[in-house]
C-alpha cells in the first residue's frame, strides 16, 4: 500500500502562524525604513534649496524673491527657484520664508502618509542651523538630521 505525502492541517497552521510573527515583526520595521528614507530625500532637497538660495543672494544681494512673491514683510511660500521632485512632493511640503533680505528659514513639513514621521517639520536657517519642529518627545534635531 503506497502512503500518500501530504501536509497535515497542524503543519500548515504552523507554518501560517510562523508567518504571521515574522509578517509582524518585519512589517514595522520596513515602514520606519522607508519613512527615514523619504526623510533622508528631502534633507538632501532642503540642502539644495539652501545652495539655490546662496546663488540668488550672490545674485541679488537679497534672499528674498526665491518663493515668488516680494511681498512685504515676508517672501513665504514653494520656492520657484529650485524644482521639488515629485517624489519628495508627495511627502513633504517644502517653504521658504524669508523675513529679510538677509535671512531665511526653509521648512519641510511632513505631508500624507508621512505626516506620523517622528521627527516632525524639519527646518534649516540661513545660518546652517537645523531644528525640527512638532517632534515626537525626546527626539533631537541631532537624531532627525
Amino acid at each position: 500500500m503506497n502512503k500518500q505525502k501530504a501536509f497535515t492541517l497542524i503543519e500548515l497552521m504552523i507554518t501560517v502562524a510562523i508567518v504571521g510573527i515574522l509578517a509582524g515583526i518585519a512589517y514595522p520595521s520596513y515602514k520606519d525604513s522607508v519613512m527615514k528614507s523619504r526623510r533622508a530625500d528631502v534633507k538632501g532637497v532642503v540642502l539644495g534649496l539652501a545652495n539655490a538660495m546662496e546663488r540668488l543672494f550672490t545674485e541679488t544681494n537679497s534672499y528674498l524673491g526665491a518663493a515668488g512673491t516680494t511681498a512685504t514683510p515676508a517672501d513665504t511660500g514653494t520656492p520657484r527657484i529650485y524644482s521639488i521632485p515629485a517624489a519628495t512632493s508627495a511627502y513633504y511640503t517644502v517653504t521658504i520664508s524669508a523675513a529679510t533680505a538677509s535671512s531665511y528659514t526653509l521648512s519641510a513639513a511632513p505631508a500624507g502618509t508621512q505626516s506620523t514621521d517622528e521627527c516632525g517639520t524639519l527646518t534649516l536657517t540661513h545660518t546652517g542651523v537645523k531644528g525640527i519642529t512638532g517632534a515626537a518627545s525626546g527626539i533631537t534635531a541631532d537624531y532627525c538630521w
